[in-house]
């Protein structure tokens, strides 16, 4: 079957189209590692502080019910890459593309496809918590700004931050918030 686009390779070797992802080739390693290489902010902070990390800090301040969703909220930026919150709107196609993987993400995990409230806002209330952590003075007030969630970036390396994400994934899949989906192939 020909796929649309072209194809990357995966940190674990997988062939990934990430414009025609498919739920099969969606891997929780893959995730975790290339989570655990992206700073936040595209570099802009003071400190080295990862997708991976904004994600386990994410997982344990939302309810527990909720906690896969906020573990995996950014999980199509592993195959996308970040992109900063002020540009995303500008991006049509990124937006597409990202509910897409997303839809396949939350396919292949056995998650609702709709964002749960708690993760929304919890997603907002960090930028504070990271802004007031790892930014320098804010040369204005930023437009997200709201009370903090009240978590204390760890700052941790791409490694610690890819084995913390794995952890947090194997701590909900033992407690069965993951749910294997019956046809994993799917993608079309």
């Amino acid at each position: 079957m020909m796929r649309k686009g072209d194809w990357i390779q995966t940190y674990t070797g997988v062939q990934f189209w990430p414009l025609d992802p498919h739920t099969d080739e969606i891997q929780i390693e893959d995730i975790a590692h290339a989570l655990s290489m992206q700073c936040r902010y595209s570099g802009h902070c003071l400190r080295f502080y990862s997708v991976a990390e904004h994600c386990v800090l994410l997982s344990r301040h939302v309810p527990p019910g909720d906690a896969l969703w906020a573990l995996l909220h950014d999980a199509s930026e592993a195959y996308l890459v970040d992109i900063p919150r002020p540009i995303k709107p500008a991006l049509g196609i990124y937006r597409e593309l990202e509910a897409s993987l997303m839809l396949r993400v939350c396919e292949r995990f056995g998650i609702s496809p709709e964002m749960p409230t708690s993760v929304h806002e919890a997603d907002r209330a960090i930028l504070t918590d990271e802004m007031r952590q790892n930014m320098s003075a804010a040369p204005a007030p930023w437009s997200t700004e709201t009370s903090p969630l009240g978590v204390k970036l760890r700052y941790w390396s791409p490694a610690r931050a890819e084995e913390e994400f794995l952890e947090e994934f194997t701590v909900l899949s033992a407690r069965g918030e993951i749910v294997e989906p019956e046809n994993a192939e799917s993608g079309e």
